[in-house]
């Protein structure tokens, strides 16, 4: 994946793209190599948290912005880790669940391109002002 001036400096650092393409619903998907890995040899934990942050997060932007770049902030986030990460391509996808005008509730998942469900992850965002 080839990085963008779009990108923030979370994906450019860790090199996952962002899929916003189905307007409701933001995925964050990553190509695994052994900058990504533990000692194990295995997705360490951080960057799975992270991009689970980062796709719920557009999620809940994409509630005011067709673009996801409404500011949000995470109030809190819980990832459930299900399975080990292997090198290959992996996705976080996000969901609308619930919530108000300022504050909402997503969850998601992360997968491995053969379908094994790494880690699940719940959320809560805080809308927050537009820049002027």
């Amino acid at each position: 994946m080839t990085p963008t001036d779009d990108d923030s400096g979370a994906q450019r650092l860790i090199g996952f793209a962002l899929d916003i393409s189905d307007g409701a619903r933001a995925r964050c998907i990553l190509d695994l190599d052994d900058r990504h890995l533990n000692r194990m040899g295995i997705l360490h934990g951080g960057i799975a948290a992270t991009l689970l942050d980062s796709a719920l997060g557009v999620t809940a932007s994409l509630t005011n912005d067709p673009s996801g770049r409404h500011p949000v902030s995470t109030v809190s986030l819980n990832v459930n880790y299900l399975a080990p990460g292997r090198p290959g391509r992996v996705t976080a996808t996000g969901r609308l669940t619930g919530g108000g005008r300022s504050t909402l509730f997503v969850e998601g998942d992360l997968r491995h391109e053969d379908g094994t469900l790494i880690a699940t992850a719940t959320g809560v965002f805080r809308k927050l002002k537009a820049p002027a």
